[in-house]
């Protein structure tokens, strides 16, 4: 279970060293005010990031494209059946991973007491958090059956796609269906009352053996039982690096090509159990661009702190909207409504050619900007994307951008990670530009300006380029 104790990370290390290399969970404090001093891992870590290595990621990791498909606003239905429909739609954009949001039964219990902040300020009146689960190994039947899961899979994987399930496992539901015969699997308070974590969920009390064996044996039945490929966890740095190490070896066991992404900032987690985290650095400061509160030399700050904080070879992934970051109340805009289509496809560029690989979440493709709430669906809300608008000018845009992206991560798979190439710039609070020098001898070169003046960036090669308020620049010199 995560602990909030705050110490430095030399003080940390000889806790480790003391404790026979084990790290108990330590929360690191912020090193400043602002957003710079939230450019630190989250949790203590045994490994040093000077002399760590990452381990090798899968071969088709390289070129992938990710797209998260939130399934209730996916389509109006909300469905697996009205999702695979759509799956043909999502290859021909380049998409090559599906990261579908979590499908496990929810837990349905409408006492408050039980409900996230954000659960009770969306005013949805929906009691099933679909990170708030009653039942790990049970298809929620608002999204269909097991078997309509099992025909998205196998859809996905006619098409070339590869599926990634979502695992919750830091928590669950106050009604989960284990506790009857298990009640022992949550952290109690010493009246006998679960211990509630930090979104007011039961916490799971994973020092215990026989809870780490549920839960590995849940990962194995995903790939038994539907063939994923792959998984994404949630909040995993607030469990113990060794309880993920174990199930990738396990899940491994069984799928030898299975790839595991960390929601979490630890310096541990790509050493044996994850081949990528999410990016946090560079995706609050892309958010903090779109809305005008921090320069654009801040990116550039952001991607060197991820160098400086984490093992040689990290693999991040990049992205700007998710189920989070896009989760809006009744009357709150999206960014895509907020900062303008052309500041939002300069930023979806941005991910593209960054590191790592890119993830588009449900409907940037078409530039959506309906609004998403995590609590919505066909019976609270009724949110989706407003697939009626695909056709329409920006849609038709946006689809091209990403489709001219997504063809550039297929034909250069070593942007996973190639070298990042910064520019000096006349104008580093409007604008910021970098390369991609390859291996192959093709380099590219992004310039974005993020400002609502036009700006003239004189870059290497004694090339100049002239952006027009919102705009980017993106520039492929062939091998010679």
């Amino acid at each position: 279970m995560a602990r909030k104790i705050r110490i430095g990370l030399a003080a940390a290390a000889c806790l480790a060293t003391a404790l026979g290399g084990s790290l108990p969970l330590v929360r690191l404090p912020h090193r400043g005010k602002g957003l710079e001093g939230r450019f630190h891992p989250t949790y203590a870590s045994v490994h040093d990031a000077a002399t760590s290595q990452a381990r090798p990621v899968p071969a088709f990791l390289r070129g992938s494209v990710m797209y998260q498909l939130f399934t209730r606003m996916f389509t109006p239905e909300g469905t697996f059946a009205a999702a695979r429909v759509k799956l043909p739609s999502l290859k021909a954009d380049g998409v090559d991973i599906v990261y579908l949001t979590p499908h496990q039964l929810a837990d349905d219990d409408p006492d408050p007491r039980f409900w996230s902040g954000r659960q009770k300020a969306c005013k949805m009146n929906n009691p099933k958090n679909p990170y708030r689960q009653k039942d790990f190994f049970s298809v929620d039947p608002e999204y269909g059956t097991k078997a309509d899961l099992q025909a998205f899979v196998a859809e996905a994987h006619r098409l070339g796609m590869k599926v990634m399930f979502d695992l919750v496992y830091f928590h669950c539901g106050p009604k989960a269906v284990f506790l009857a015969e298990h009640p022992d699997f949550i952290v109690r308070n010493p009246d006998g009352t679960p211990k509630l974590g930090d979104w007011a969920f039961p916490e799971l009390d994973i020092a215990k053996p026989a809870v780490r064996e549920y839960l590995c044996s849940n990962m194995e039945s995903f790939i038994r039982d539907y063939d994923v490929d792959g998984f994404r966890c949630d909040v995993a740095d607030m469990l113990p690096v060794e309880f993920w190490e174990e199930g990738y070896r396990r899940c491994k066991a069984l799928k030898p090509d299975v790839f595991m992404m960390c929601e979490g900032l630890k310096g541990d987690d790509q050493i044996e159990a994850f081949d990528l985290s999410y990016g946090f650095y560079t995706q609050w400061t892309i958010v903090s661009m779109l809305e005008g509160k921090s320069p654009a030399s801040l990116l550039e700050k952001a991607w060197r702190a991820h160098v400086r904080d984490y093992p040689r070879g990290f693999h991040w992934m990049r992205c700007f909207e998710n189920h989070d970051f896009a989760n809006v109340n009744p009357g709150q805009k999206r960014k895509e409504e907020l900062f303008g289509h052309e500041l939002n496809a300069a930023m979806i560029a941005t991910c593209f050619l960054l590191d790592g690989i890119p993830m588009l979440y449900n409907g940037q493709e078409i530039a959506d900007a309906s609004p998403h709430s995590i609590w919505s669906n066909r019976d609270h809300g009724k949110w989706c994307i407003d697939w009626s608008r695909a056709n329409d000018e920006a849609a038709v845009a946006r689809r091209a951008l990403v489709r001219r992206l997504a063809r550039l991560r297929h034909a250069h798979p070593d942007l996973f990670d190639a070298p990042v190439t910064w520019h000096p710039v006349p104008v580093p609070d409007k604008a910021f530009a970098f390369s991609r020098p390859l291996p192959d001898g093709t380099t590219l070169t992004l310039a974005v300006n993020i400002s609502r003046e036009t700006v003239s960036l004189a870059l290497s090669g004694g090339r100049t380029v002239t952006l027009a308020p919102h705009a980017f620049d993106l520039h492929e010199a062939p091998s010679k």
